[in-house]
């Protein structure tokens, strides 16, 4: 599917996980991070991770245009016959001071429980925020029959 619009059966999809798995490759490779994240419309994707990571060293390299990354999120033992979870890529960004209050207070509001935690908060302030902007999402929902499938591709967006 290609249309401005995200469907919104992805977008609740995004809403209901907390973890994704981001692939990315670095000069050693190809490798895989588990980040929480937290989802605004766009959709976009926020996280937090340190640059000095392996991952986070790696998409700092990604440029003014953001690092080209791979995603999935999902539920951990769910069975195969009702399987539900996203796949996407897109570019992957720090954020700056102005973008950074904004993308921080969706962060907040997806998990409380870091602003409730001085100690937390102040670990997490000082670390890089990201914006991840998806260009194409497949939602897979074995609950609607084996294999189903529904896809979204952002407007203009080159999802290769």
């Amino acid at each position: 599917m290609t249309d401005s619009a995200c469907p919104a059966a992805i977008r609740r999809a995004l809403a209901a996980h907390t973890t994704m798995t981001l692939a990315y490759a670095d000069e050693d490779g190809p490798q895989a991070a588990a980040v929480l994240y937290a989802v605004a419309d766009g959709p976009l994707l926020y996280f937090v991770t340190s640059a000095t990571t392996r991952h986070g060293r790696a998409l700092a390299r990604g440029g003014s245009g953001g690092a080209r990354v791979a995603f999935t999120a999902q539920r951990d033992g769910q069975e195969w016959s009702a399987l539900t979870g996203l796949q996407g890529r897109g570019r992957c960004r720090p954020l700056g001071d102005d973008e950074r209050a904004a993308g921080w207070r969706v962060y907040l509001a997806r998990f409380p429980f870091v602003a409730e935690s001085e100690r937390l908060r102040g670990a997490l302030e000082r670390t890089a925020l990201w914006e991840l902007r998806p260009d194409w999402l497949r939602l897979i929902d074995n609950g609607q029959g084996f294999g189903h499938k529904e896809e979204w591709h952002r407007p203009g967006a080159h999802s290769g």
